[in-house]
């Protein structure tokens, strides 16, 4: 697979609105002479219709259980009313987008066997048809990169038979930077960077490495949704990633022109 400048992940939380528009402006102002890919999710947006259907959300440690109707929602949700939301704001902008689901093959996976996770309370939780990644077809990723697109993944799995697997799409967007070798990857949050304090954007932390970061959980100033973004960064870092960008909507190009100046940066 060719190297790629960056993996772009793209949080639910900046997928509708004007963080939408926001977002499609900035990959086009960031993708010239860069290979890009992105990669998405859209938990806020799964829950929300979920709860509409009248089927109640069920997580264990922030991780969703994933029965046949919460798959069948993840499927109209994040493989299409987002997937192709952001595809036609991408467009819409002038960047050649092709809207791509994992579960035709792009990313491979095996079903999850049951373990225990944080919030468990030691008990085995079964998940469901959740994934955990096997590789990627990075032969058909080269392809549309060849040919001038870029592709946008939403984070579905494909299994050994074909059968559609939800994941996560932070460690989607990690394992691939990893097996791209990706100079960078971009986390893109309507949060935006680390703060020492969540309410002020003036405690932002422009520049971390690892083991700093470490010790900003252990020490309580990284709190909530903001840790397991974190500790997903450490991977591909330790996989040869360059960088890890932590940004807003808005940021993602000046975080590539200009590393540390906008949201939190990342290093080994």
């Amino acid at each position: 697979m060719a190297v790629a400048d960056a993996v772009i992940k793209l949080g639910g939380d900046v997928l509708s609105g004007p963080a939408l528009a926001a977002v499609a402006a900035d990959v086009a102002r960031a993708r010239p002479g860069r290979r890009l890919v992105i990669v998405h999710g859209g938990g806020p947006q799964t829950t929300e219709l979920s709860r509409r259907l009248g089927i109640e959300p069920r997580l264990v440690g922030g991780r969703r259980i994933t029965d046949q109707a919460a798959l069948d929602v993840v499927k109209m949700v994040v493989a299409g009313r987002l997937n192709v939301d952001l595809v036609g704001a991408l467009r819409g902008a002038g960047v050649p987008a092709i809207g791509l689901s994992g579960s035709s093959g792009i990313v491979r996976a095996h079903r999850r066997p049951p373990r225990a996770v944080s919030g468990s309370d030691g008990a085995l939780v079964d998940f469901g048809f959740v994934g955990d990644v096997d590789d990627f077809d990075g032969a058909a990723l080269d392809a549309l990169e060849t040919a001038g697109y870029l592709p946008v993944l939403a984070c579905l799995a494909a299994g050994a038979s074909g059968e559609a697997l939800n994941i996560n799409a932070d460690v989607v967007a990690s394992q691939l930077a990893g097996v791209l070798g990706a100079r960078a990857l971009i986390a893109c949050t309507a949060v935006g960077g680390v703060r020492r304090d969540k309410d002020d954007p003036a405690s932002r932390l422009p520049r971390l490495t690892v083991a700093e970061a470490r010790a900003a959980i252990a020490d309580g100033i990284v709190q909530g949704g903001m840790i397991p973004k974190l500790e997903e960064a450490f991977a591909p870092l330790a996989a040869g990633v360059g960088a890890v960008h932590i940004v807003a909507p808005g940021e993602i190009a000046a975080s590539l022109a200009s590393p540390g100046t906008v949201g939190t940066l990342l290093i080994p």
